[in-house]
């Protein structure tokens, strides 16, 4: 989704009196509403349904099941953008760990709305490129760890050297057309078959 393009949104409203407000608000910002619905509502499936680029959640004050209904929504991937009037520290605490990615107290002007909105989704390709990268670092690590226990398992059983132990699985990736860690993996797997 690029930010020059209509903003899908979801709302999800518990203020029913400022909704078409907000809605008017959002329409002038170049965004669709394609979703209203009550924070009581099923929003895990809404999402499903609707397929916003971006969940907006307008409250008087959060509670604790709003937050709990954020936080099975962070999951489905998308960013959530909290307005609300009134909050206080350990609300920001939850919508933090919620997966929130901007919480704005009393800031759903108009004016105000398609640059929060921007630096939301922004700030949450930030995190998801970091969780990837997160995710492919310990990937790595984990195929490195069991390449080390492959060696060290070729060099007690066979009494080669460290790069004789890599040059045999390199060889063997090689001809069976694997990775070096599917290799080691394999080695790993026979020798707890073995113990």
């Amino acid at each position: 989704m690029e930010l020059e393009e209509t903003l899908k949104v979801m709302l999800v409203d518990g203020r029913p009196a400022q909704s078409s407000e907000l809605t008017t608000g959002l329409e002038a910002a170049g965004c669709r509403v394609v979703q209203h619905t009550a924070p009581t509502g099923d929003l895990e499936r809404a999402v499903n349904e609707c397929a916003p680029d971006v969940i907006i959640v307008d409250l008087e004050s959060p509670d604790h099941d709003a937050f709990d209904g954020m936080r099975r929504l962070g999951d489905e991937q998308r960013p959530i953008v909290m307005f609300v009037d009134e909050s206080d520290r350990d609300s920001i605490r939850h919508a933090v760990h919620a997966g929130v990615a901007a919480y704005v107290v009393k800031g759903s002007a108009a004016e105000r709305v398609r640059p929060v909105l921007e630096v939301a989704i922004e700030r949450f390709r930030k995190h998801q490129a970091l969780e990837e990268e997160l995710r492919q670092v310990k990937s790595t690590l984990a195929e490195r760890k069991q390449i080390e226990r492959a060696k060290g398992l070729l060099m007690e059983k066979r009494g080669i050297s460290e790069n004789e132990a890599f040059s045999l699985m390199r060889k063997m990736a090689m001809s069976r057309n694997l990775k070096l860690h599917e290799v080691a993996q394999r080695i790993v797997d026979m020798a707890d078959l073995l113990t």
